[in-house]
């Protein structure tokens, strides 16, 4: 009778799933996603554009859980949650990184790039990829680059014009020794600060100034304290989206080619509408009243170039002529 009992049960239950079309729940995977942009920021709005496409190819078995706003710790702690695979994927500069993969700190030595293109030439190129690869030691897994564009400085009291407006200023810079031996080039005063405590260190007088790219000035609101802002562009430095090498070994070979093709249409989103998002915050700034200024940078070029020739013979001096390469390369004939 029990037999009977439970025969029946379970005709039942597939007759209701098949009249109504149900079927078993799927096992869905979550990966953990956290940076510390505002929410507004593009690439946070890229990081959406992911998790929806991560899900339409799964066919809704992987999702990507977001933690914004520094929730989860800032770029070193998030790198170093990566490491021990307590977090899958985050966004950071490319600067904080070179203390875990030394050849990242390329990005933080000035003036190395003649433009966006030259830029992008590089990292969709053999040095890009080969400074993703780079990442598997520090047990990262490299998906991509997100464009950052220049990083300018930003200042509360002094316009800055030439290097020697930079004399005797505290700038803060990411945690990344190359960024602190390049303001220090140009003849500042190089402060480590984490990006969820700049503005009180602005306005607190801790420092004197800062350095970003305009949609990152204008969305942690520095310009409220930071009146002048220079476009010298001294660096580009991308930010870099990274897993967790154990989490990314733990996935599948067809959940890993999902995920990557989920990066890549996120990457091409941000990349896209990243110049007009740039334009956008720099005409919001000069809305707020910052004056920017429009420097001529072959002085800064000219104060950096002692920092270039000691780099030549460094571990990075052969990716810095690979880049140098690239440029030639790109240079019109004329033939």
């Amino acid at each position: 009778m029990k037999t009977i009992t439970w025969r029946a049960c379970c005709l039942l239950m597939l007759t209701v799933t098949a009249l109504t079309g149900c079927k078993p729940q799927q096992e869905v995977t979550t990966l953990r996603l956290a940076h510390t942009l505002d929410q507004q920021h593009v690439v946070h709005k890229a990081m959406v554009l992911m998790g929806e496409r991560l899900a339409h190819y799964s066919d809704g078995s992987m999702q990507i859980e977001i933690y914004s706003g520094g929730q989860l710790g800032n770029e070193r702690e998030l790198i170093e949650l990566l490491q021990i695979g307590s977090l899958a994927m985050t966004k950071v500069s490319a600067s904080s990184v070179e203390s875990f993969v030394p050849q990242m700190r390329v990005f933080s030595v000035p003036y190395i790039f003649n433009n966006n293109a030259h830029l992008w030439q590089v990292l969709n190129g053999k040095a890009g990829t080969e400074l993703l690869m780079a990442l598997q030691p520090a047990r990262l897994h490299g998906l991509g680059y997100y464009d950052a564009g220049s990083r300018s400085f930003y200042s509360t009291n002094t316009e800055i014009h030439t290097p020697a407006d930079l004399r005797g200023k505290k700038f803060r810079v990411l945690a990344s020794q190359t960024a602190v031996k390049m303001v220090e080039a140009l003849g500042g005063a190089a402060t480590p600060v984490d990006w969820g405590e700049l503005y009180t260190a602005l306005q607190q007088g801790v420092v004197d100034g800062a350095e970003n790219n305009p949609p990152s000035f204008y969305l942690s609101r520095h310009y409220e304290l930071s009146k002048y802002y220079t476009l010298d562009e001294h660096t580009a430095v991308p930010d870099v989206l990274i897993m967790s090498l154990p989490v990314w070994q733990d996935l599948t070979p067809q959940q890993q080619q999902w995920l990557q093709q989920a990066a890549n249409d996120s990457i091409a989103y941000q990349r896209a509408a990243w110049q007009q998002v740039s334009d956008d915050a720099l005409a919001a700034v000069k809305a707020a009243g910052v004056t920017v200024i429009y420097p001529d940078k072959q002085p800064f070029r000219d104060a950096v170039a002692p920092f270039h020739q000691s780099l030549k013979q460094s571990d990075i001096g052969p990716l810095l002529q690979q880049i140098a390469d690239v440029a030639a390369q790109m240079e019109p004939s004329h033939d």
